[in-house]
């Protein structure tokens, strides 16, 4: 054979070798990353395999702890995760609401008109709840508000299905795991119906958005006809309410806390602490709706969005009601949704609303920078809870900026100043 036609057939071939393996290299890429992970999973961590593997483990679990195979298999035979929970789990919010917009959708005109409505409807059921509990009724009802407006939304999803999802999910840990398994006790018992256990997204659920755990810790028959119903019963979810919050350390007789004006010149230095509201009284601090102080009880200051906004005296029954849920705008929607329901005004202050706030990146700077020098921060993660505000007062002194606690750009300003 000539060798130009050697030479031709070896280039054809090369040439055909790399048309080849191209094809190849292109096939590969154009698999989604989420098919070329199950390709190289093996088959024990495959979806169906790790459900499968999930519920025996459970059922091992739930037959320990009293609940019978009939009930679980008739519960959770066909179970799947709902994705649309899972989605929910890992959407982060890329802005804080602040806490004047969070009480302004809170405490609508059409919230406190179905709230006030309620209270007339259930006096009977409130001022039971006060009696035997010792609960002030503004309390109960601002949780029952915020919670499904007045129980007119309690949650639509299969609470059974949710709980399962985050427990496969592992979110959280075992948390909801166990949340779970009490769930299959309550139906195993007899305390609920499947059909009936409707809630939200997380599991709560009920008028007063119970877990299940909350449910069989906290839950009473307030109407005396033998079943704990928080789903149904408004009387049930006002006691179990109470119960809830008296069972957390509510203090009767003791507001959770109120609204004030500091004196001129006021040393914000030397009143840190909590103090008997005769001594607030007695260090020139008055009530801003100009009503005499309460007359038990100890309070400390508190300015939610900082100097330029109100200030108010919480006491310790503000903390219970965060036992409910931590965040402090929440706890403060329910305090000033409950006053207000009883008659009380808006804040006399009003709030900052044009100035710049920080946004979730700027807050975790504050919180590592403090975390660097020493502070306890605990997890950051953007969000200003009781131990962050407390060192940024205490840091907040040593920078010579007034110890309010409220993270400004001022202070993060002065904070990468002077490390």
């Amino acid at each position: 054979m000539p060798a130009a036609t050697v030479d031709r057939l070896r280039r054809s071939a090369i040439a055909n070798l790399r048309h080849i393996l191209a094809l190849v290299i292109l096939t590969a890429s154009a698999i989604p990353l989420a098919a070329e992970d199950a390709v190289r999973r093996p088959a024990a961590t495959q979806p169906n395999s790790g459900i499968s593997s999930f519920l025996a483990g459970l059922k091992k679990e739930a037959l320990a702890q009293g609940i019978s195979a009939r009930t679980f298999d008739n519960v959770l035979n066909g179970f799947s995760p709902d994705p649309k929970i899972i989605a929910l789990t890992k959407k982060q919010s890329e802005f804080v609401k602040p806490i004047w917009s969070y009480l302004d959708d809170a405490i609508s005109e059409s919230r406190l008109a179905r709230g006030r409505a309620a209270l007339e409807q259930h006096k009977a059921a409130f001022a039971s709840a006060e009696r035997k509990y010792g609960v002030d009724r503004r309390v109960i009802a601002g949780i029952w508000g915020m919670e499904t407006n007045f129980g007119s939304f309690t949650g639509s999803l299969d609470v059974i299905r949710s709980l399962a999802t985050l427990a496969y999910a592992r979110y959280r840990d075992d948390f909801f795991r166990k949340e779970l398994l009490i769930a299959l006790k309550m139906i195993e018992d007899g305390l609920a119906e499947r059909s009936t256990m409707r809630g939200s997204w997380a599991g709560a659920m009920g008028q007063t958005q119970f877990m299940p755990s909350s449910f069989m810790k906290y839950a009473v028959d307030g109407d005396g006809d033998g079943v704990r119903d928080i789903w149904t019963s408004e009387v049930d979810a006002i006691a179990s309410t109470a119960n809830y919050l008296k069972e957390f350390g509510w203090v009767s007789g003791i507001p959770w806390g109120v609204e004030i004006t500091l004196p001129e010149g006021f040393d914000l230095k030397a009143a840190q602490g909590a103090h008997e509201f005769s001594a607030w009284a007695k260090a020139g601090v008055k009530r801003a709706n100009g009503a005499a102080m309460p007359g038990k009880g100890q309070a400390e200051l508190y300015f939610p969005a900082g100097l330029q906004g109100p200030a108010l005296l919480i006491t310790g029954n503000y903390r219970v009601i965060k036992k409910y849920n931590s965040s402090d705008a929440y706890a403060l929607g329910v305090a000033h949704l409950g006053d207000r329901l009883m008659g009380g005004a808006p804040y006399a202050k009003g709030w900052p609303r044009n100035t710049p706030r920080l946004g979730p990146a700027e807050l975790k700077d504050i919180q590592t920078r403090l975390s660097r020098l020493g502070y306890p921060i605990g997890k950051i993660d953007g969000r200003i809870g009781e131990q962050s505000r407390e060192n940024i007062r205490k840091h907040q002194i040593k920078l010579g900026l007034p110890p309010d606690g409220y993270p400004t750009l001022a202070f993060l300003k002065a904070l990468r100043q002077n490390p």
